[in-house]
């Protein structure tokens, strides 16, 4: 049975005990680096796309280490860098298949956001999957939880009202408290851990030898040779 949404963000509190000082570190540095580049004269929208896909994968990586309760370290932000392209070629894809489905409706488009929502964090389970794979993982353990993630979401929401209302001082807090429940989120849901487009060897049936009795006819207990054989 799957968690709650009220103890997943419980579990993602908890998980920031001791780390909120490195959480809030890391980021604010990522928010500051996209929204520093972004405003880059001429080349800011180029290098934002450049760097956008592994920043967010250095980002999961490090929530999911928060999550987990192993060790957090501040340099996992820059560790998407280390599958450079499928965290690229993930956000292009993220993007462009986002975009044309919003081109049919907004609501269509919010749906494909929140299929491929878990894309970083399957990437940083398995560096060695495809983008498109992980796409594919992402679509795959959303099933019937879009409803479940979209709840999560409108539970933020009165917390990112009264961040407003602190001229957005509150974020510094709630950004980190909101990537440690997401992170909680996808453990929730993830299932095994089966690489999508893996194929699983074939499971060989062990053969059942034949019977072989070990008892001799004249050994068999209880025959009495007839009067005819006798003789």
């Amino acid at each position: 049975m799957q968690t709650a949404n009220a103890e997943l963000m419980r579990a993602g509190k908890e998980s920031l005990k001791g780390k909120w000082g490195l959480a809030i570190a890391v980021s604010i540095t990522y928010c500051v680096l996209i929204g520093a580049l972004q405003n880059v004269k001429n080349v800011g929208p180029i290098v934002s796309l450049l760097i956008s896909g592994p920043l967010a994968g250095g980002l999961a990586i490090f929530y999911l280490s928060v999550a987990r309760g192993t060790e957090a370290k501040f340099e996992q932000l820059f560790d998407g860098f280390k599958s450079y392209a499928t965290y690229l070629l993930a956000y292009i894809l993220m993007v462009v298949f986002i975009m044309l489905w919003a081109l049919l409706l907004i609501i269509p488009g919010i749906i494909a956001a929140f299929s491929y929502a878990m894309t970083y964090y399957v990437i940083a389970d398995n560096p060695t999957i495809s983008a498109f794979d992980a796409l594919k993982k992402s679509k795959a353990i959303m099933v019937g939880n879009k409803g479940k993630y979209f709840g999560l979401i409108l539970r933020f929401f009165g917390w990112a009202l009264l961040a407003i209302l602190t001229a957005g001082i509150g974020f510094i807090w709630l950004i980190p408290y909101m990537q440690a429940t997401t992170a909680k989120f996808y453990e929730d849901i993830k299932g095994g851990d089966n690489v999508v487009g893996s194929t699983p060897e074939p499971t060989v049936p062990t053969p059942i030898a034949p019977f072989k009795s070990e008892v001799k006819d004249a050994e068999i207990v209880g025959t009495t040779p007839t009067e005819g054989e006798q003789k």
